[in-house]
Protein backbone atom coordinates (compact mmCIF):
# COMPACT_ATOMS: atom_id res chain seq x y z
CA UNK A 1 0.00 0.00 0.00
CA UNK A 2 1.16 2.95 -1.49
CA UNK A 3 0.39 5.62 2.10
CA UNK A 4 1.75 8.27 -0.20
CA UNK A 5 -0.91 8.51 -2.23
CA UNK A 6 -3.15 9.58 0.61
CA UNK A 7 -5.23 11.63 1.82
CA UNK A 8 -7.80 11.67 -0.87
CA UNK A 9 -11.40 13.33 -1.29
CA UNK A 10 -14.32 13.15 -3.16
CA UNK A 11 -17.49 14.97 -3.31
CA UNK A 12 -20.34 13.47 -3.30
CA UNK A 13 -22.74 16.80 -3.18
CA UNK A 14 -21.88 20.70 -3.60
CA UNK A 15 -18.76 20.41 -5.24
CA UNK A 16 -20.23 22.66 -8.42
CA UNK A 17 -23.18 23.49 -6.77
CA UNK A 18 -23.96 24.93 -3.57
CA UNK A 19 -26.59 22.12 -2.04
CA UNK A 20 -26.42 18.83 -1.03
CA UNK A 21 -23.19 19.13 0.93
CA UNK A 22 -21.00 15.59 1.18
CA UNK A 23 -17.41 15.48 1.44
CA UNK A 24 -15.14 12.03 2.13
CA UNK A 25 -12.18 12.39 3.18
CA UNK A 26 -10.22 8.89 2.78
CA UNK A 27 -6.98 8.50 4.84
CA UNK A 28 -6.16 5.04 3.43
CA UNK A 29 -8.19 2.61 1.58
CA UNK A 30 -9.99 1.38 4.36
CA UNK A 31 -10.58 4.61 6.48
CA UNK A 32 -12.88 7.04 5.18
CA UNK A 33 -14.86 9.85 6.83
CA UNK A 34 -17.62 11.62 5.68
CA UNK A 35 -18.60 15.45 6.28
CA UNK A 36 -21.64 16.44 5.99
CA UNK A 37 -24.68 14.31 4.28
CA UNK A 38 -27.52 17.25 2.75
CA UNK A 39 -29.92 17.34 0.76
CA UNK A 40 -30.04 19.08 -2.78
CA UNK A 41 -32.58 21.96 -3.10
CA UNK A 42 -33.72 24.07 -6.14
CA UNK A 43 -32.29 23.16 -9.18
CA UNK A 44 -29.77 21.21 -8.07
CA UNK A 45 -32.64 18.78 -6.79
CA UNK A 46 -33.78 16.13 -9.26
CA UNK A 47 -37.62 15.35 -10.21
CA UNK A 48 -37.44 12.54 -8.87
CA UNK A 49 -35.10 13.52 -5.34
CA UNK A 50 -36.30 10.17 -3.77
CA UNK A 51 -33.62 8.51 -6.05
CA UNK A 52 -31.39 11.31 -6.10
CA UNK A 53 -30.83 11.19 -2.64
CA UNK A 54 -30.80 7.61 -1.94
CA UNK A 55 -26.67 6.84 -0.40
CA UNK A 56 -25.63 4.55 -3.36
CA UNK A 57 -21.81 5.01 -2.47
CA UNK A 58 -19.64 2.68 -0.41
CA UNK A 59 -20.17 2.88 3.00
CA UNK A 60 -17.94 -0.05 4.21
CA UNK A 61 -14.50 2.03 5.26
CA UNK A 62 -16.49 5.32 6.55
CA UNK A 63 -15.74 5.25 9.72
CA UNK A 64 -17.78 8.65 10.97
CA UNK A 65 -19.83 11.58 9.77
CA UNK A 66 -18.97 14.64 10.42
CA UNK A 67 -21.51 17.38 10.79
CA UNK A 68 -20.67 20.98 10.79
CA UNK A 69 -23.77 22.24 11.10
CA UNK A 70 -27.70 21.87 11.19
CA UNK A 71 -28.86 23.63 8.00
CA UNK A 72 -31.46 20.65 6.04
CA UNK A 73 -28.84 20.93 2.64
CA UNK A 74 -25.69 19.69 5.16
CA UNK A 75 -27.64 17.13 7.18
CA UNK A 76 -30.74 16.18 5.38
CA UNK A 77 -29.42 12.81 3.68
CA UNK A 78 -29.18 11.44 7.00
CA UNK A 79 -32.05 9.01 7.05
CA UNK A 80 -30.92 8.14 3.78
CA UNK A 81 -27.43 7.30 4.78
CA UNK A 82 -28.55 5.37 7.98
CA UNK A 83 -31.07 3.51 5.84
CA UNK A 84 -27.94 2.47 3.78
CA UNK A 85 -27.05 0.84 6.60
CA UNK A 86 -24.90 3.40 8.48
CA UNK A 87 -24.14 2.47 12.06
CA UNK A 88 -20.88 4.59 13.20
CA UNK A 89 -20.35 7.76 14.99
CA UNK A 90 -22.15 11.23 14.34
CA UNK A 91 -19.41 14.00 15.92
CA UNK A 92 -21.03 17.48 15.91
CA UNK A 93 -20.76 20.03 18.27
CA UNK A 94 -22.54 20.22 21.66
CA UNK A 95 -25.12 23.62 20.48
CA UNK A 96 -25.84 21.45 16.97
CA UNK A 97 -26.40 17.83 19.06
CA UNK A 98 -29.06 20.33 20.81
CA UNK A 99 -30.85 20.82 17.16
CA UNK A 100 -30.20 17.68 14.86
CA UNK A 101 -33.22 16.37 16.52
CA UNK A 102 -35.50 19.27 15.78
CA UNK A 103 -34.34 19.82 12.11
CA UNK A 104 -34.68 15.44 11.51
CA UNK A 105 -37.82 15.40 13.19
CA UNK A 106 -38.91 18.36 10.68
CA UNK A 107 -37.12 17.30 7.61
CA UNK A 108 -38.84 13.51 8.25
CA UNK A 109 -42.48 14.79 8.70
CA UNK A 110 -42.20 16.86 5.61
CA UNK A 111 -40.59 14.16 2.96
CA UNK A 112 -40.90 10.26 5.08
CA UNK A 113 -43.64 9.85 7.56
CA UNK A 114 -45.78 11.47 10.04
CA UNK A 115 -46.13 8.44 12.26
CA UNK A 116 -44.66 9.20 15.44
CA UNK A 117 -43.57 5.57 16.88
CA UNK A 118 -41.50 5.64 13.55
CA UNK A 119 -40.12 9.02 14.21
CA UNK A 120 -39.48 8.44 17.47
CA UNK A 121 -37.48 5.65 16.76
CA UNK A 122 -35.34 7.21 14.37
CA UNK A 123 -34.55 9.61 16.57
CA UNK A 124 -33.65 7.39 19.23
CA UNK A 125 -31.28 5.79 16.69
CA UNK A 126 -29.61 9.14 16.02
CA UNK A 127 -29.58 10.06 19.44
CA UNK A 128 -27.35 6.64 20.21
CA UNK A 129 -25.00 7.59 17.56
CA UNK A 130 -24.53 11.28 18.09
CA UNK A 131 -21.15 11.93 19.73
CA UNK A 132 -21.11 16.01 20.69
CA UNK A 133 -17.66 17.31 20.91
CA UNK A 134 -16.28 20.71 22.92
CA UNK A 135 -14.85 23.04 20.27
CA UNK A 136 -11.02 22.76 20.09
CA UNK A 137 -10.96 19.47 21.16
CA UNK A 138 -8.77 16.93 19.34
CA UNK A 139 -11.04 13.68 18.61
CA UNK A 140 -8.94 10.25 17.75
CA UNK A 141 -11.13 8.60 15.38
CA UNK A 142 -8.65 5.84 14.47
CA UNK A 143 -5.16 4.60 15.44
CA UNK A 144 -2.99 1.59 14.35
CA UNK A 145 0.93 0.97 13.88
CA UNK A 146 0.34 2.95 10.43
CA UNK A 147 -2.15 5.52 10.42
CA UNK A 148 -3.22 7.62 13.11
CA UNK A 149 -6.35 10.37 12.09
CA UNK A 150 -7.69 12.90 14.53
CA UNK A 151 -10.13 15.26 14.37
CA UNK A 152 -11.27 19.12 16.18
CA UNK A 153 -13.84 21.74 15.36
CA UNK A 154 -13.48 25.08 15.55
CA UNK A 155 -16.31 27.79 15.45
CA UNK A 156 -17.25 29.17 12.17
CA UNK A 157 -19.64 31.73 12.72
CA UNK A 158 -22.51 30.36 10.42
CA UNK A 159 -25.21 29.30 12.57
CA UNK A 160 -25.51 28.31 16.15
CA UNK A 161 -23.37 25.36 16.89
CA UNK A 162 -21.70 25.60 13.43
CA UNK A 163 -18.36 24.42 12.79
CA UNK A 164 -15.28 24.46 10.62
CA UNK A 165 -13.72 20.85 10.48
CA UNK A 166 -9.56 20.23 11.19
CA UNK A 167 -8.62 16.34 10.42
CA UNK A 168 -5.15 15.73 11.32
CA UNK A 169 -3.75 12.66 9.40
CA UNK A 170 -0.49 10.88 10.66
CA UNK A 171 0.63 8.12 8.63
CA UNK A 172 3.86 5.84 7.83
CA UNK A 173 4.48 2.91 5.47
CA UNK A 174 5.81 0.75 8.15
CA UNK A 175 6.42 0.70 11.76
CA UNK A 176 9.96 1.92 11.23
CA UNK A 177 9.51 4.74 9.30
CA UNK A 178 9.13 7.61 10.66
CA UNK A 179 5.41 9.58 10.91
CA UNK A 180 4.47 11.97 7.75
CA UNK A 181 1.65 14.16 8.92
CA UNK A 182 -0.98 16.02 6.87
CA UNK A 183 -3.85 19.03 7.69
CA UNK A 184 -7.33 18.99 5.95
CA UNK A 185 -9.34 21.63 6.87
CA UNK A 186 -12.83 21.41 5.52
CA UNK A 187 -14.73 24.87 6.06
CA UNK A 188 -18.09 24.13 6.22
CA UNK A 189 -20.35 27.22 5.83
CA UNK A 190 -18.08 30.36 7.09
CA UNK A 191 -20.06 32.96 8.79
CA UNK A 192 -19.88 36.70 8.05
CA UNK A 193 -18.04 38.60 10.84
CA UNK A 194 -20.00 41.47 12.62
CA UNK A 195 -22.95 38.35 12.53
CA UNK A 196 -25.76 38.66 15.59
CA UNK A 197 -25.21 36.49 18.33
CA UNK A 198 -22.23 34.67 17.02
CA UNK A 199 -18.38 35.18 17.52
CA UNK A 200 -16.65 35.57 14.09
CA UNK A 201 -14.40 32.29 12.90
CA UNK A 202 -10.91 32.52 13.48
CA UNK A 203 -8.62 31.11 11.33
CA UNK A 204 -6.71 27.76 12.11
CA UNK A 205 -3.09 27.91 12.81
CA UNK A 206 -2.64 26.28 9.27
CA UNK A 207 -3.36 23.48 6.48
CA UNK A 208 -1.88 21.41 4.03
CA UNK A 209 -5.01 20.95 1.82
CA UNK A 210 -8.20 23.71 2.29
CA UNK A 211 -11.89 22.81 1.09
CA UNK A 212 -13.62 25.81 1.33
CA UNK A 213 -16.90 26.99 0.58
CA UNK A 214 -17.51 29.71 -2.17
CA UNK A 215 -21.29 30.83 -1.70
CA UNK A 216 -20.60 34.13 -2.17
CA UNK A 217 -16.93 33.58 -3.97
CA UNK A 218 -18.17 36.30 -6.02
CA UNK A 219 -19.38 39.10 -4.04
CA UNK A 220 -19.15 41.46 -1.17
CA UNK A 221 -21.76 41.74 1.52
CA UNK A 222 -22.51 45.51 3.31
CA UNK A 223 -21.40 46.06 6.31
CA UNK A 224 -23.53 45.50 10.01
CA UNK A 225 -24.05 49.58 9.65
CA UNK A 226 -25.33 49.43 6.11
CA UNK A 227 -27.60 46.83 6.70
CA UNK A 228 -28.99 48.07 9.87
CA UNK A 229 -29.54 51.33 8.09
CA UNK A 230 -31.31 49.55 5.18
CA UNK A 231 -33.58 47.04 8.15
CA UNK A 232 -34.36 50.43 9.56
CA UNK A 233 -36.05 51.99 5.97
CA UNK A 234 -37.45 48.98 5.46
CA UNK A 235 -39.53 49.26 8.71
CA UNK A 236 -39.91 52.89 7.86
CA UNK A 237 -42.07 51.81 4.43
CA UNK A 238 -43.97 49.89 6.65
CA UNK A 239 -44.89 52.15 9.18
CA UNK A 240 -45.57 54.62 6.28
CA UNK A 241 -47.53 52.87 3.92
CA UNK A 242 -49.39 50.70 5.94
CA UNK A 243 -48.22 46.90 4.67
CA UNK A 244 -46.48 43.89 6.15
CA UNK A 245 -42.61 43.33 5.08
CA UNK A 246 -42.55 39.01 4.41
CA UNK A 247 -39.16 37.91 5.36
CA UNK A 248 -38.29 34.56 4.11
CA UNK A 249 -36.10 33.05 6.57
CA UNK A 250 -34.78 29.69 7.70
CA UNK A 251 -35.76 28.53 10.79
CA UNK A 252 -32.55 28.38 12.47
CA UNK A 253 -29.68 31.36 12.43
CA UNK A 254 -31.66 33.75 9.94
CA UNK A 255 -34.80 34.02 12.42
CA UNK A 256 -32.63 34.56 15.46
CA UNK A 257 -30.47 37.13 13.66
CA UNK A 258 -33.51 39.05 12.65
CA UNK A 259 -35.19 38.98 16.23
CA UNK A 260 -31.92 40.55 17.92
CA UNK A 261 -31.47 43.31 15.32
CA UNK A 262 -35.06 44.06 15.44
CA UNK A 263 -35.23 44.05 19.50
CA UNK A 264 -32.06 46.58 18.76
CA UNK A 265 -33.79 49.09 16.61
CA UNK A 266 -36.94 49.31 19.42
CA UNK A 267 -34.59 49.39 22.05
CA UNK A 268 -33.00 52.40 20.03
CA UNK A 269 -36.22 54.27 19.50
CA UNK A 270 -37.02 54.24 23.00
CA UNK A 271 -33.85 56.26 23.70
CA UNK A 272 -31.86 54.12 24.93
CA UNK A 273 -27.76 54.14 23.22
CA UNK A 274 -27.30 52.09 20.57
CA UNK A 275 -24.33 49.55 20.51
CA UNK A 276 -22.05 52.02 18.41
CA UNK A 277 -24.72 53.43 16.24
CA UNK A 278 -26.02 56.94 16.82
CA UNK A 279 -29.15 57.26 14.15
CA UNK A 280 -31.93 59.26 16.08
CA UNK A 281 -33.90 56.76 17.44
CA UNK A 282 -37.06 58.85 17.03
CA UNK A 283 -37.05 58.43 12.98
CA UNK A 284 -38.80 55.27 13.16
CA UNK A 285 -41.39 56.54 14.08
CA UNK A 286 -44.47 54.49 15.91
CA UNK A 287 -42.41 51.65 15.78
CA UNK A 288 -43.76 50.62 19.25
CA UNK A 289 -46.81 49.42 17.59
CA UNK A 290 -44.85 47.26 14.40
CA UNK A 291 -45.76 44.17 15.16
CA UNK A 292 -42.97 41.16 14.45
CA UNK A 293 -44.56 38.12 14.05
CA UNK A 294 -42.93 34.66 13.72
CA UNK A 295 -44.94 32.11 12.11
CA UNK A 296 -43.06 29.18 12.54
CA UNK A 297 -43.46 26.49 14.88
CA UNK A 298 -40.05 25.04 14.15
CA UNK A 299 -38.55 28.83 14.58
CA UNK A 300 -39.68 29.21 18.24
CA UNK A 301 -38.37 25.73 19.19
CA UNK A 302 -35.04 26.78 17.80
CA UNK A 303 -35.06 30.39 19.13
CA UNK A 304 -36.22 28.29 22.82
CA UNK A 305 -32.84 26.09 22.14
CA UNK A 306 -30.82 29.50 21.25
CA UNK A 307 -31.71 30.87 24.39
CA UNK A 308 -30.54 27.78 26.37
CA UNK A 309 -27.56 28.06 25.11
CA UNK A 310 -26.47 31.55 25.79
CA UNK A 311 -22.71 30.02 26.73
CA UNK A 312 -22.17 30.02 23.15
CA UNK A 313 -23.65 33.50 21.58
CA UNK A 314 -21.19 36.53 21.61
CA UNK A 315 -19.52 38.71 24.00
CA UNK A 316 -22.00 41.80 22.53
CA UNK A 317 -25.45 39.70 23.04
CA UNK A 318 -24.03 38.36 26.61
CA UNK A 319 -23.35 42.06 27.54
CA UNK A 320 -27.33 42.95 26.73
CA UNK A 321 -28.35 39.88 28.59
CA UNK A 322 -26.54 41.64 31.77
CA UNK A 323 -27.97 44.37 31.24
CA UNK A 324 -31.09 43.09 31.66
CA UNK A 325 -32.28 42.79 27.96
CA UNK A 326 -34.10 40.19 25.93
CA UNK A 327 -32.11 39.46 22.55
CA UNK A 328 -34.43 37.53 21.23
CA UNK A 329 -38.04 38.74 23.14
CA UNK A 330 -39.54 42.33 23.00
CA UNK A 331 -43.25 43.28 23.92
CA UNK A 332 -44.47 43.14 19.93
CA UNK A 333 -42.93 40.04 19.39
CA UNK A 334 -45.40 37.86 18.57
CA UNK A 335 -45.29 33.64 17.70
CA UNK A 336 -47.77 31.89 15.62
CA UNK A 337 -47.90 28.19 16.08
CA UNK A 338 -51.39 26.09 15.20
CA UNK A 339 -52.37 26.25 11.50
CA UNK A 340 -55.69 27.93 12.02
CA UNK A 341 -53.65 30.83 13.63
CA UNK A 342 -51.33 31.15 10.84
CA UNK A 343 -54.55 30.80 8.40
CA UNK A 344 -56.16 33.42 10.62
CA UNK A 345 -53.09 36.03 10.55
CA UNK A 346 -52.63 35.81 7.24
CA UNK A 347 -55.82 36.50 6.20
CA UNK A 348 -55.96 39.27 8.68
CA UNK A 349 -52.92 41.11 7.16
CA UNK A 350 -54.04 40.76 4.25
CA UNK A 351 -57.53 42.45 5.09
CA UNK A 352 -56.43 45.59 7.21
CA UNK A 353 -52.74 46.26 5.78
CA UNK A 354 -52.08 47.01 9.22
CA UNK A 355 -47.75 47.87 9.43
CA UNK A 356 -46.18 44.07 10.66
CA UNK A 357 -43.33 42.19 10.28
CA UNK A 358 -43.84 38.60 9.52
CA UNK A 359 -40.49 35.78 9.58
CA UNK A 360 -41.27 32.69 8.59
CA UNK A 361 -39.99 29.55 6.32
CA UNK A 362 -38.57 28.43 4.25
CA UNK A 363 -35.80 30.84 3.74
CA UNK A 364 -36.16 30.79 -0.57
CA UNK A 365 -40.23 30.59 -0.31
CA UNK A 366 -39.93 27.04 -1.67
CA UNK A 367 -43.12 25.85 1.15
CA UNK A 368 -43.89 26.26 4.36
CA UNK A 369 -45.78 29.04 5.82
CA UNK A 370 -44.44 32.05 3.83
CA UNK A 371 -46.02 30.92 0.95
CA UNK A 372 -49.75 31.82 2.40
CA UNK A 373 -48.67 34.82 3.27
CA UNK A 374 -46.73 35.72 -0.48
CA UNK A 375 -50.14 34.19 -2.15
CA UNK A 376 -52.33 36.26 0.00
CA UNK A 377 -50.08 39.89 -0.30
CA UNK A 378 -47.45 39.67 -3.07
CA UNK A 379 -49.90 41.29 -5.68
CA UNK A 380 -50.47 43.95 -3.27
CA UNK A 381 -47.91 47.33 -3.92
CA UNK A 382 -47.96 48.19 -0.32
CA UNK A 383 -46.82 45.46 0.91
CA UNK A 384 -42.80 43.79 0.50
CA UNK A 385 -41.06 40.93 0.51
CA UNK A 386 -37.57 41.22 1.88
CA UNK A 387 -34.74 38.50 1.39
CA UNK A 388 -31.73 38.56 3.51
CA UNK A 389 -30.40 35.39 2.70
CA UNK A 390 -28.88 33.29 -0.33
CA UNK A 391 -32.02 32.17 -2.61
CA UNK A 392 -31.09 29.16 -4.90
CA UNK A 393 -31.63 29.09 -8.16
CA UNK A 394 -34.74 27.35 -9.55
CA UNK A 395 -36.54 28.39 -6.08
CA UNK A 396 -39.83 30.61 -6.42
CA UNK A 397 -37.66 32.93 -3.85
CA UNK A 398 -35.02 33.45 -6.42
CA UNK A 399 -37.38 33.89 -8.69
CA UNK A 400 -39.43 37.00 -6.87
CA UNK A 401 -35.68 38.44 -6.03
CA UNK A 402 -34.76 38.32 -9.76
CA UNK A 403 -37.67 39.37 -11.37
CA UNK A 404 -39.71 41.01 -9.02
CA UNK A 405 -41.14 44.64 -9.48
CA UNK A 406 -39.31 47.53 -9.36
CA UNK A 407 -39.83 50.47 -6.55
CA UNK A 408 -42.89 52.38 -7.70
CA UNK A 409 -42.77 56.06 -7.46
CA UNK A 410 -44.77 57.28 -4.31
CA UNK A 411 -43.56 54.74 -2.26
CA UNK A 412 -40.05 56.49 -1.14
CA UNK A 413 -37.72 53.27 -0.89
CA UNK A 414 -36.14 54.35 -3.88
CA UNK A 415 -34.00 56.70 -2.28
CA UNK A 416 -33.92 54.75 0.85
CA UNK A 417 -32.39 51.20 -0.13
CA UNK A 418 -30.31 50.60 -3.21
CA UNK A 419 -31.46 48.23 -5.49
CA UNK A 420 -30.57 44.49 -4.91
CA UNK A 421 -29.45 41.20 -7.05
CA UNK A 422 -32.69 41.82 -9.36
CA UNK A 423 -31.65 45.41 -10.51
CA UNK A 424 -28.75 44.25 -11.94
CA UNK A 425 -28.54 45.58 -15.72
CA UNK A 426 -30.03 42.99 -18.06
CA UNK A 427 -32.70 41.08 -15.46
CA UNK A 428 -35.66 42.75 -17.29
CA UNK A 429 -39.03 41.21 -15.14
CA UNK A 430 -40.55 38.06 -16.21
CA UNK A 431 -43.70 39.32 -17.83
CA UNK A 432 -47.40 37.05 -17.90
CA UNK A 433 -49.20 38.19 -20.68
CA UNK A 434 -50.91 40.69 -19.24
CA UNK A 435 -47.42 42.37 -18.57
CA UNK A 436 -46.59 42.00 -15.14
CA UNK A 437 -44.03 39.81 -13.56
CA UNK A 438 -44.85 37.04 -12.12
CA UNK A 439 -44.61 33.90 -10.09
CA UNK A 440 -45.69 30.56 -9.45
CA UNK A 441 -46.60 29.37 -6.00
CA UNK A 442 -48.45 25.99 -5.52
CA UNK A 443 -49.07 25.60 -9.37
CA UNK A 444 -50.63 28.47 -9.79
CA UNK A 445 -49.45 32.41 -11.52
CA UNK A 446 -49.45 35.36 -9.01
CA UNK A 447 -48.58 38.79 -10.53
CA UNK A 448 -45.34 40.64 -8.46
CA UNK A 449 -46.56 43.74 -7.72
CA UNK A 450 -44.97 43.95 -4.46
CA UNK A 451 -41.96 45.67 -3.33
CA UNK A 452 -39.57 43.74 -3.87
CA UNK A 453 -35.85 44.12 -1.65
CA UNK A 454 -32.91 42.93 -0.87
CA UNK A 455 -30.13 43.40 2.27
CA UNK A 456 -27.19 41.20 1.16
CA UNK A 457 -25.71 42.09 4.65
CA UNK A 458 -27.32 39.64 6.90
CA UNK A 459 -26.21 36.02 4.22
CA UNK A 460 -25.00 34.04 7.02
CA UNK A 461 -22.44 33.22 4.49
CA UNK A 462 -18.80 34.73 4.14
CA UNK A 463 -18.32 37.05 1.34
CA UNK A 464 -15.37 36.79 -0.75
CA UNK A 465 -13.23 39.28 1.15
CA UNK A 466 -14.39 37.54 4.12
CA UNK A 467 -12.89 33.42 2.15
CA UNK A 468 -9.90 35.32 0.96
CA UNK A 469 -9.25 36.53 4.40
CA UNK A 470 -9.60 32.94 5.98
CA UNK A 471 -6.40 31.39 4.19
CA UNK A 472 -4.64 35.02 4.54
CA UNK A 473 -4.68 35.33 7.98
CA UNK A 474 -3.64 31.66 8.31
CA UNK A 475 0.09 31.06 9.78
CA UNK A 476 0.64 28.56 7.30
CA UNK A 477 -0.97 28.69 4.28
CA UNK A 478 -2.78 25.80 2.17
CA UNK A 479 -0.57 24.32 -0.98
CA UNK A 480 -3.64 23.34 -2.20
CA UNK A 481 -7.15 24.44 -1.68
CA UNK A 482 -10.78 22.90 -3.22
CA UNK A 483 -12.89 25.06 -3.75
CA UNK A 484 -16.71 24.19 -3.68
CA UNK A 485 -20.16 24.69 -2.20
CA UNK A 486 -20.49 27.61 -4.86
CA UNK A 487 -21.44 28.73 -8.81
CA UNK A 488 -19.42 28.32 -11.17
CA UNK A 489 -18.73 31.70 -11.46
CA UNK A 490 -18.56 31.78 -7.70
CA UNK A 491 -15.57 29.40 -7.31
CA UNK A 492 -13.79 30.51 -10.49
CA UNK A 493 -13.99 34.45 -8.94
CA UNK A 494 -12.41 32.91 -5.89
CA UNK A 495 -10.08 30.69 -7.42
CA UNK A 496 -8.70 33.97 -9.29
CA UNK A 497 -8.49 35.79 -6.01
CA UNK A 498 -6.51 33.08 -3.98
CA UNK A 499 -4.60 32.64 -7.10
CA UNK A 500 -3.80 36.75 -7.19
CA UNK A 501 -3.05 36.58 -3.30
CA UNK A 502 -0.40 33.83 -3.83
CA UNK A 503 1.15 35.52 -6.35
CA UNK A 504 1.86 38.86 -4.57
CA UNK A 505 2.89 36.51 -1.79
CA UNK A 506 5.66 34.76 -4.20
CA UNK A 507 3.69 31.49 -2.89
CA UNK A 508 2.69 28.29 -5.19
CA UNK A 509 -0.81 26.87 -4.09
CA UNK A 510 -2.69 24.31 -6.32
CA UNK A 511 -6.13 25.52 -6.99
CA UNK A 512 -8.83 22.65 -7.43
CA UNK A 513 -12.12 23.24 -9.02
CA UNK A 514 -13.60 19.80 -8.33
CA UNK A 515 -16.92 17.85 -9.25
CA UNK A 516 -19.36 16.04 -7.76
CA UNK A 517 -18.67 12.03 -7.51
CA UNK A 518 -21.21 9.66 -6.88
CA UNK A 519 -18.70 6.76 -7.00
CA UNK A 520 -15.24 6.28 -7.87
CA UNK A 521 -12.45 4.14 -7.53
CA UNK A 522 -10.51 4.20 -4.47
CA UNK A 523 -6.76 3.52 -5.10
Amino acid sequence: MNQSNYPQYLHHGAANGVTGSCHRFIARADVHLLVDCGLFQGQEALSDSLKQHEVIFDLSAVQALIITHVHIDHIGRLPYLLAAGYKGPIYCSIPSAHLIPLVIEDALKMGFTRDAKLITRFLQTVQQQLRPLDYKHWQEIHSDDHLLLRVRLQRAGHILGSAYVELDLKSRHSSTDPWQSHRTVYSGDLGAPHAPLLPAPQSPYGADTLIIESTYGNKLHEGRRERRLRLRAVLEHALANGGTVMIPAFSIGRTQELLYELESLIYERKGHDSQGDHESPGSLGNIDYLEVIVDSPLASKFTEVYKELKPYWDNEALQRVRAGRHPLDFETLYTVDSHQEHEQTVEYLAKTRRPAVVIAASGMAAGGRIVNYLKAMIDDPQHCVLFVGYQAPGTPGHIIQKFGSRPRAGIGLRNALSTGPGDAPGNAPRKDPVNEPWVELDGKRYPVRCQVETISGYSAHADQQNLVNFVRRMRRWPTRIRIVHGSDQARAALRSEYSKMAAAAGKQIDIVLPVAEVVAEIS
